[in-house]
């Protein structure tokens, strides 16, 4: 009993236990339960200082089990708000297994940001993959059940890396304890690595692209709150200040913007967009000032409520018209006005329209990339910004609720759906309008003034420039079209690239093989022919051998058969 009540103490594990509960429950209990724990654990959390709180020896290894730093309150309260969205956008469905697992997916990324050593790490690493893989096989269909393999793949090999990281770490002398390290050593690169993938660096994205859209309509929601931004808290413990992670982020904002314009399933243009948004945080780690991280926690604090309002309207246009393509959607505004608001309040947000939180957040970041004079890279982010807005501000609201009218006769979303994206929707607008309380909740005292005149006139011509764009190329016909087709982005190396490749310097192997198997056939048959005309003339074959000489050549002979089928 007391074991228990000590592994409750640890942040999280309150929901993780408290999944086992859910299946059982009936279905409006169940809500209330779900609820009620995610605003006990907030509670627990809230009141967590920076510092140890538990730790323990197993086997001879130190194990941190509860520790918090200066960026963990801000991660610990938005993953619980995130969590609690998520259970009230879910109510109208009945699923016990999306219930379940995305509880306990919510509780093991919560555990994981208290985590102070890299064996406890692992193990809650690893069951966000566990849990969180439901999520995706509940949609029942085949391209969900590989895009799932692909997901769990991905995601445990991350746990393994780490855990080979961690092992070298522990064999240096350097300990277990989650701390910062150089990217440059074997046992940092290989940590590196692992958060690399979680966080979705680029040719290591692929699994977000093809399970966030596969996975069921209020599983895409809670996948899209807590493994990337759990990475993206791992790289600011570990690895803020190493130069390379700029350019990697540059590379990450950039890339998926040209994918999601081209892109037609809406779903997996917001995947893009995350794919970019996590980007401008993973830029903000390698500059690693003060102001930057700040700038990468706030914009990971904001992000997650932003992109799960845009995940929330496109689930709701998909629960309700069967379709998330743009080349089937259109005209919904007049059935659905309320997700078609608070989408637009989604895509402002993230788009870094004054007024609302994509601003006082994504200003941080980018402030600082120009206050530490990394001109290539500022240039890069004003045009990523630039981009956002025309895939997730203008594209999404634009081929959902406008654009062609597809004479829908539809109803508008369920109400617990509307609750759940109009509290969402409300945050997006206190954080903007209110940036102080999110500011004061950010692990460094940096002062930065976000309502700058010049800062806010700047950011509006790029925002009307980018709209005009927008029109222009709409008005001449030039903006790609709405073609039913997927975008592979850099999967295409692994799909179309390496399979080609592999297969043409494979080409005169096989065809040697192939040749050698045909004269092994001919020599065997011919051995084969010769043993029949001498058995002939010597009178085997004519019944004059004995019983157990006959036995014998057939058993010869059946094994070389067994030998000819086996080879060719």
């Amino acid at each position: 009993m007391s074991s228990l009540v000590t592994l409750l103490q640890i942040p999280g594990l309150l929901l993780v236990f408290g999944a086992a509960v859910v299946p059982f429950l009936p279905h409006k209990l169940r809500q209330a339960y779900m609820l009620a724990i995610i605003a006990l654990s907030a509670y627990w959390c809230w009141g967590i200082d920076v510092g140890t709180h538990l730790s323990t020896n197993l086997a001879g290894l130190d194990l941190t089990l509860v520790r918090a730093e200066a960026i963990t309150r801000p991660f610990a309260l938005v993953f619980h708000i995130a969590a609690a969205l998520n259970v009230i956008y879910a109510m109208h469905e009945k699923s016990r297994l999306t219930a379940t697992s995305g509880l306990a997916y919510a509780g093991a990324a919560i555990a994981a940001l208290f985590a102070g050593d890299f064996i406890t790490l692992f193990i809650y690493w690893e069951l966000t993959a566990f849990t969180s893989v439901f999520l995706i096989l509940v949609s029942g269909t085949p391209r969900s059940f590989a895009a799932a393999m692909r997901y769990l793949l991905m995601q445990v090999s991350s746990g393994v890396i780490l855990l080979a990281g961690a092992v070298l770490l522990w064999h240096g002398g350097q300990g277990l304890s989650i701390q910062a390290m150089q990217a440059n050593t074997l046992a940092g690169g290989l940590v590196l690595l692992a958060f690399g993938i979680k966080a979705a660096f680029p040719f290591l994205n692929g699994w977000l692209q093809d399970a966030y859209p596969e996975a069921s309509v209020t599983g895409t929601v809670m996948l899209s709150a807590f493994t990337t931004k759990l990475a993206i808290y791992m790289l600011a413990l570990c690895f803020a200040g190493t130069e390379i992670l700029i350019y990697i982020g540059a590379v990450m904002t950039l890339f998926p913007v040209f994918f999601a314009v081209i892109e037609n399933d809406l779903r997996r243009v917001l995947a893009f967009s995350l794919n970019n948004q996590l980007g401008f945080m993973v830029v903000g780690v390698g500059i690693g000032t003060e102001l930057a991280l700040n700038g990468t926690v706030a914009h990971a604090f904001a992000h997650i409520i932003y992109k799960a309002l845009l995940f929330m309207s496109m689930g709701a246009v998909l629960y309700r018209t069967g379709t998330a393509k743009a080349s089937e959607l259109g005209g919904l505004w007049k059935k659905m006005p309320l997700t078609m608001i608070f989408c637009i309040i989604g895509a402002v947000s993230i788009s870094s329209f004054p007024l609302f939180s994509g601003f006082v957040t994504k200003s941080l970041t980018i402030g600082s990339v120009a206050k530490d004079g990394y001109f290539v890279i500022w240039m890069i982010l004003i045009f990523a910004s630039a981009g956002v807005l025309e895939h997730s501000g203008i594209k999404i609201p634009y081929f959902a609720f406008f654009g062609h009218d597809r004479k829908f006769e539809v109803k508008e979303a369920p109400l617990n759906m509307l609750i759940a994206m109009g509290i969402a929707a409300g945050l997006c607008i206190v954080i903007g309008v209110a940036p102080h309380l999110l500011y004061g909740l950010l692990p460094y005292d940096v002062k930065y003034d976000v309502w700058e005149a010049g800062h806010v006139l700047g950011e509006m011509q790029l925002l009307i420039f980018a709209i005009l764009a927008f029109v222009f190329l709409m008005v001449r016909g030039w903006y790609p079209p709405e073609i039913d087709s997927t975008v592979l982005n850099t999967d295409w190396f692994l799909r179309r690239a390496l399979p080609r490749t592999v297969n043409a310097l494979s080409r005169p192997f096989l065809a040697a093989w192939a040749s050698a198997v045909a004269q092994s056939k001919t020599a065997i048959l011919a051995v084969l022919h010769t043993g029949e005309e001498t058995s002939r003339k010597s009178g085997l074959v004519s019944g004059v051998a004995s019983t157990g000489a006959a036995a014998a050549i057939f058993l010869a002979i059946f094994a070389l058969l067994l030998l000819l089928r086996f080879v060719a």
